[in-house]
């Protein structure tokens, strides 16, 4: 078997939608301008009326001279750029089942991409290796990893573009996604360190709604998105520790590894992070320092699935937990089952973004009461749905 086509398809849609989709955006590093901080929009489509988005989405699909079709996706625009002009030259006429030796080569010839957007095409390129692997054996991915561990892994229900300034309604959402079966649920802050005082007694009560919401007994998060400093994050933690959250995340960029080890120093609160790092070299700085508790790579940018196994098993040497950045269920949940349960105890389920990039998907993987089940198409379930798509094109160099 050869690879003879790389080809990223352009697909626009229309998501239904109940009110406008995004209600709230979360803090960012940049917030520390204020030109940035008043910000209101967020990315990821265009809200036409209070009840459809419009959406594009780019999907690599890597051809054999077998006719075994490999997909992923979604990925963003500058990673197809990279895909197409940098590394579809490396892979043309190769065998696509050699995926480490493929994966080795890409990221050897990539000397200047070894982080960003060329680590993030790289990935895509693995994940669609190992979605063509899966459907050229007819077996899911989880099977030919080795799995699976169970039948079913408990999703947390990450909260990204919920309102969090009404604590009603975060009140009630926090509820009614404990109805719906979640276990856990995370939440994004919304203010940082320049934000003041007023922000971060917000940033407080936010925490406060919600444990008085979903009790005592319910694992809770909170995401802050890279966008602390340690003296803001250390008054912060102090401030929360009363509500006993599972972890808190990101709380630094990550190369700040200093900042996240002095945190972890006073703090009970466990620290989860590191989702925007790149590769097992990578992660091997925050597990040598003793950095995180949690480690949180994401498979469509860190390095695809075949380093994400690599940092899981790295990491399980030293007892850490290995949770994958959740905006890509259909691969994740591969990863997932194939994993003990002691240490990818949960699958991050990010609610608006799943919608957006499952929508052109003919089997979409949603949680059934507050868990995904392992699939059994083969490949990486990644089947488009022709009904989805109102539009098309051939991105091309």
């Amino acid at each position: 078997m050869k690879i003879t086509k790389v080809r990223i398809r352009r697909l626009y849609g229309t998501l239904t939608t109940d009110g406008p989709f995004w209600e709230e955006r979360l803090v960012r590093p940049i917030d520390i301008y204020p030109e940035y901080r008043d910000q209101k929009l967020w990315e990821g489509g265009t809200q036409v009326d209070d009840h459809h988005l419009k959406i594009n989405a780019d999907f690599l699909e890597i051809h054999t001279d077998d006719g075994v079709v490999g997909t992923a996706g979604p990925i963003w625009e500058a990673a197809s750029h990279l895909i197409l002009a940098q590394l579809a030259p490396i892979i043309m006429g190769k065998d696509p089942l050699a995926i480490e030796l493929l994966w080795d080569q890409m990221h050897r010839l990539q000397v200047h991409g070894r982080q960003g957007y060329s680590m993030v095409a790289i990935s895509a390129v693995d994940c669609a290796l190992w979605d063509l692997k899966g459907k050229a054996f007819n077996q899911p991915i989880w099977r030919i990893l080795g799995g699976p561990t169970r039948h079913e892994v408990p999703a947390y229900a990450s909260m990204l573009g919920y309102a969090v300034e009404d604590l009603g309604k975060v009140r009630d959402r926090a509820i009614a996604y404990k109805e719906k079966g979640y276990t856990a649920q995370k939440w994004f802050i919304r203010h940082g360190p320049m934000a003041g005082h007023e922000g971060l007694k917000k940033n407080v009560a936010l925490v406060r709604a919600l444990r008085e919401a979903v009790g005592d007994d319910y694992d809770l998060m909170i995401d802050c998105w890279q966008s602390l400093n340690l003296d803001y994050a250390v008054d912060f933690c102090s401030r929360i520790e009363e509500f006993r959250l599972r972890w808190i995340e990101e709380c630094f960029m990550p190369d700040r590894i200093d900042s996240h080890v002095k945190l972890k120093a006073k703090t009970r609160i466990p620290l989860s992070g590191a989702e925007h790092e790149y590769t097992r070299w990578g992660f091997k700085r925050f597990i040598e320092k003793d950095a995180l508790d949690i480690l949180q790579p994401d498979i469509y940018w860190c390095g695809g699935l075949s380093e994400t196994l690599k940092i899981a098993a790295y990491a399980t040497v030293h007892d850490l937990i290995t949770i994958p950045h959740g905006h890509s269920t259909p691969i994740s949940i591969h990863f997932s089952v194939a994993q003990s349960p002691i240490h990818t105890p949960y699958q991050e389920y990010l609610v608006k973004w799943n919608a957006l990039h499952m929508h052109f998907l003919k089997h979409p993987l949603w949680p059934i009461k507050g868990s995904i089940h392992l699939p059994h198409a083969p490949g990486a379930n990644m089947d488009l749905d022709a009904d989805k798509i109102e539009r098309e094109e051939e991105v091309s160099v």
